[in-house]
């Protein structure tokens, strides 16, 4: 009997979630635990899926699939598979889940029954995130696409740490919402649009084949349901300038949460991009891909000079999030090889990166107690571990080479450059205002004189080190030796540019003199 491995995947989690949740009051700490039990078996699950793809297999550009009836009226399936690009982000989000566990091991609150709802949440959102992942039916996707957003909403406003708390939960549940609702009309409309040329379906591989080139669709049609889509993966991801709800609720988060958030559910947006929006609707893409291009320029740029001037850490750090995916979607859009393998990789570079960073700082800040760059100096002398970490997770943030997030970053600009050389020009100049924000910020926070109450900041326990260190392992093995990520990458790239029939534009330095 073969095993439904990716039904296993995803509901691994949330049985994992419910059996914390029936746990006894009293027995917090056994609600930790068999929380990062839970997610360690799921990353076990994830590794045999890793394992078990094959990259090499050509005409297969799903595998694991499981289909099955779900609401045969509406033509929805049960259907589930994965390439190479969704192997990748199922094990990044397997990866991160039990490092977040163990780095919100004190997060909870003192509320009865507190712990327990946290962990449960967590173990929630991994598997909303994963089904996500794996899924082949548009119906489905959607669902869990908007599911994630309750238990994430609960993780801010019930055990943020900032005062304004609910109000960012708020503004980032109804930002999703929106944006949800729209995509909701979307949804339908494929169900009409293929249900008057055939059958009507949301099976995903289907509709592709319904809506490809040579369509008898209605390209005005297909333009406004690929704006539907694209509108709430804009949101999620998010792109300037659908990104205000996100600095907010990075910051009042706990920080276990906000990486769960930023590192992990917001990825479904890009991916949704990737997948949904250039592949059901090629020719829309191609159509509006100049005016993309240049929001993800400017949300590069912005999301950069904006961090310059914060005076709050998380909120920096928040910030170059917002320009990281500016990145991730730029490298989407320009529909190059390199660029969409450069923004599969930035995906998984950017939660390893962002995970880091933003978890030692929340490591610093829960032992100081305030986020206020002015109130820091010197701690590198008080707590040299946890400089020492934060700075390698620091020059990853920058992109610095021999860490994993610099080849990503130069594929999407190699890929850009080939297409749109100017654009390519506007986001190279992030290079250099993250170099700003990231070596300004260590040198406030960490170098000169230990000032005020700094000399009281003890350095990284080893549960803190548990945390960091494998993701400080995995920047800098993926910064010298990204092929097996890429190799896994690069088929499923390549039947994407086939599916919405691009081609890499020929390079400048190969096009000869002008006639």
């Amino acid at each position: 009997m073969t095993i439904p491995w990716l039904s296993v995947l995803w509901l691994v989690p949330i049985a994992g979630a419910v059996l914390v949740i029936l746990l006894p009051a009293a027995l917090p700490r056994l609600a930790k635990w068999t929380g990062l039990l839970v997610s360690l078996a799921v990353l076990a699950v994830a590794v045999v899926i890793t394992v078990g793809y094959d990259s090499t297999a050509t005409g297969q550009p799903y595998q694991f699939v499981e289909s099955h009836s779900w609401i045969p009226a509406f033509g929805a399936g049960y259907t589930l598979g994965v390439d190479g690009i969704a192997v990748v982000l199922v094990l990044l989000t397997a990866v991160l889940v039990p490092l977040l566990i163990l780095a919100g091991w004190t997060d909870g609150g003192d509320r009865s029954r507190g712990v327990h709802a946290y962990v449960a949440l967590t173990l929630t959102v991994e598997s909303m995130v994963l089904i996500s992942l794996v899924s082949l039916d548009i119906l489905l996707f959607y669902v869990f696409f908007e599911a994630m957003l309750i238990p994430m909403y609960f993780l801010i406003g019930g055990f943020g740490t900032g005062a304004g708390r609910s109000r960012a939960a708020l503004k980032f549940l109804l930002y999703n919402l929106f944006g949800g609702l729209i995509m909701l009309a979307a949804v339908i409309g494929v169900y009409v649009v293929t249900a008057q040329h055939g059958s009507g379906t949301f099976d995903f591989r289907a509709v592709v084949a319904a809506f490809g080139p040579g369509s008898a669709v209605d390209p005005g049609v297909l333009k406004a349901l690929f704006l539907g889509f694209m509108f709430a993966f804009a949101i999620k991801a998010p792109l300037w300038p659908l990104h205000r709800w996100l600095p907010d609720a990075a910051v009042e988060a706990t920080p276990a949460s906000a990486v769960l958030m930023m590192a992990v559910m917001d990825k479904v947006g890009t991916f949704g991009m990737l997948r949904y929006c250039l592949q059901l609707f090629p020719e829309a893409s191609a159509y509006f891909r100049p005016a993309i291009v240049v929001l993800a320029v400017i949300g590069v740029v912005y999301g950069a000079l904006v961090a310059i001037g914060q005076t709050d850490i998380m909120r920096l750090i928040a910030y170059t999030s917002i320009s990281h995916f500016g990145f991730i979607i730029l490298g989407i859009f320009v529909m190059t090889s390199q660029g969409q393998s450069g923004s599969a990789l930035y995906m998984v570079n950017h939660g390893l990166s962002t995970a880091a960073v933003f978890l030692i700082a929340g490591f610093l800040i829960s032992r100081r107690g305030t986020r206020a760059i002015a109130d820091y100096g010197g701690v590198q002398k008080a707590a040299p571990v946890l400089a020492g970490t934060f700075l390698v997770a620091a020059m990853a943030t920058l992109s610095l080479p021999g860490l994993a997030p610099f080849i990503s970053e130069f594929l999407v600009l190699l890929g850009t450059f080939n297409r749109y050389w100017l654009a390519a020009a506007f986001g190279a100049t992030a290079l250099v205002l993250s170099s700003i924000y990231m070596l300004w910020l260590y040198q406030r926070v960490m170098t000169g004189p230990v000032t005020g109450d700094n000399q009281r900041i003890r350095d990284l326990v080893p549960r803190e080190v548990a945390v960091v260190a494998p993701l400080i392992v995995l920047l800098l093995v993926l910064g010298f030796y990204p092929k097996p990520v890429l190799d896994i990458i690069n088929p499923a790239v390549g039947h994407t540019m086939t599916t919405i029939g691009q081609q890499d534009p020929v390079p400048h330095s190969a096009q000869g003199p002008a006639r």
